[in-house]
């Protein structure tokens, strides 16, 4: 039997894709759990490490991601009718709604079918060239966004999760993981965010939103533990400062902990 026809539409998409060697996306099954801080870091750790790489913040109505690279005030330029993505040292590009925006404080009050059209045009009509990995943030919960990413990128390496120890987001995390089991797409592991307070003065840790709940979970559900990233005031003051923790202060326990997360990303995933 002959092969169907592609339209020029999905042999856009296919060719954009088809320079992307891994896609990984991060999903959290609630809101508040530090999804975007552990997206912007395991990018730029992954910059660092020397692959090209991109991130994509598909959190079309609370775009953030600008934000924590110090970028949320630039433009996207056009190029042959392509989107040229913003380009963070040493070799990170990033594409958000927040670039389009007229004005900052704008609300985008948009339904399901218009955020995938959105989507779709953040793969298929801007320039990403040729990336070792493409990091998507996600917006909280598996809605609208996550079912469009899910459809459009079915080849995606697998999805990070990102939860905090207490039980309410432990709870909403295992809903993301039959959430992957529904669209096929593996589970990369899970990270444990927010794992206890290291005091900047002391070194002591505090737990304050408990502990061991992020490895209990991985255990009960079999996916991999990625490892646990500890509050400390200094991801605060990177992530308002444009500028990640793992470059800002790579000698932190928090830059240290994603530093060996995203290795495990690359063993995996590699």
């Amino acid at each position: 039997m002959p092969k169907p026809m592609i339209n020029a539409e999905d042999f856009k998409l296919q060719e954009s894709l088809g320079k992307i060697k891994h896609i990984i996306i991060v999903m959290s099954g609630k809101g508040g759990v530090g999804k975007s801080t552990v997206s912007s870091n395991i990018a730029m750790a992954l910059s660092m490490k020397g692959y090209q790489t991109g991130i994509m913040d598909v959190d079309i109505t609370g775009p953030n991601i600008p934000k924590m690279f110090g970028v949320e005030y630039e433009q996207l330029d056009v190029q042959d009718e392509s989107l040229i993505p913003v380009l963070v040292p040493p070799s990170l590009k990033v594409i958000s709604m927040e670039f389009l925006l007229p004005n900052k404080d704008s609300a985008i009050v948009w339904r399901g079918p218009v955020k995938g059209t959105a989507i779709r045009q953040f793969i298929e009509d801007v320039k990403w060239g040729d990336l070792d990995y493409l990091v998507v943030d996600m917006p909280p919960g598996t809605g609208d966004e996550a079912i469009s990413v899910a459809q459009l990128m079915k080849k995606a390496d697998g999805i990070v999760l990102v939860t905090t120890p207490q039980d309410v987001a432990l709870m909403d995390c295992r809903k993301t993981v039959t959430f992957s089991a529904q669209v096929e797409i593996p589970i990369i592991g899970l990270i444990e965010n927010m794992s206890g307070f290291v005091c900047p003065h002391c070194g002591e840790i505090t737990e304050i939103f408990k502990s061991g709940g992020g490895v209990a979970t991985a255990k009960n559900m079999n996916i991999q533990f990625l490892g646990k990233i500890p509050i400390e005031p200094k991801i605060v003051d990177s992530g308002d400062s444009g500028m990640p923790i793992v470059i800002d202060a790579p000698e932190s326990e928090s830059a240290k902990a994603f530093n060996t997360i995203v290795d495990k990303i690359i063993k995996t995933v590699e």
